[in-house]
């Protein structure tokens, strides 16, 4: 199997009067509360069987969203999106163990510090699993293409094992 994704935040919590998704604008403690614990368990068994099973070393786990949350209250507990500042982890698959890349600014609002653009995860993710980002290309509307863009960055090499 090339790739897998796991989704978290899709069973019915009407009743728990939880968001069904980690979109929490309403209640951001209740609702992430909620959802960490679930991803936790989950991402801590992945991690543990794929050891298990000696597969670790050789499969990329990675946790994204599509953002972050503002550093300020949305109302009176909730947050509003936050693409200038969010975290994403990596691990195995010849990932650099133990490390932390790039920081924000004291509030949490922006990276300052490693900041990265989305092509720039891509393609270190695509050279972990042994693709070229570069050669993946196409031609649209008569200009070539690129997954990772052309504006530059690349794979970080500060990542790798």
């Amino acid at each position: 199997m090339r790739f897998v994704q796991v989704y978290c935040g899709a069973e019915n919590t009407a009743e728990k009067k939880i968001r069904p998704n980690w979109d929490s604008h309403e209640d951001l403690a209740r609702d992430h509360g909620y959802w960490g614990a679930v991803l936790d368990t989950g991402a801590s068994a992945l991690l543990k069987d794929l050891k298990f099973h000696g597969m670790l070393d050789d499969t990329l786990v990675m946790c994204t969203t599509e953002f972050g949350r503002q550093p300020a209250a949305q109302g009176s507990k909730g947050r509003d999106h936050n693409a200038a500042g969010f975290t994403v982890w990596m691990a195995a698959g010849g990932v650099k163990p133990g490390i932390g890349y790039g920081a924000t600014d004291e509030l949490g609002f922006k990276a300052v510090e490693g900041a990265l653009h989305s092509y720039e995860l891509h393609a270190t993710a695509l050279h972990l699993l042994g693709l070229d980002h570069e050669r993946l290309t196409w031609y649209h509307n008569g200009l070539e293409q690129r997954l990772t863009g052309f504006e530059g960055g690349g794979v970080v090499r500060e990542l790798l094992a």
